[in-house]
């Protein structure tokens, strides 16, 4: 996984959620995928719900680079009220 490390810290100030801590959405059995196709017409967008290590239930915007050998993360934030039912639904 790879990341924009200026874009890190701006993005840790502003939203409490790294890009380096989003990460670990990925290693969430219960974590949601889905496209994301209304933010990006030159790649293929997607968006991933599950709980961060340390920062609770978020969703995290990636891509995957170099033929899907790179997941891309683009951004990160902690999950709304109805982003987290959704999860929590699907819990199993």
């Amino acid at each position: 996984m790879e990341w924009d490390k200026k874009k890190n810290k701006s993005r840790q100030k502003r939203q409490s959620v790294a890009l380096d801590e989003a990460k670990s959405v990925s290693s969430d059995d219960n974590a949601i995928l889905f496209e994301d196709p209304e933010h990006s017409a030159d790649e293929e967008r997607l968006l991933i719900i599950g709980l961060a290590e340390s920062s609770g239930i978020c969703i995290v915007s990636h891509c995957y680079r170099e033929k899907e050998s790179i997941i891309r993360i683009i951004s990160a934030r902690r999950a709304t009220k109805a982003e987290k039912t959704t999860y929590r639904n699907n819990v199993k």
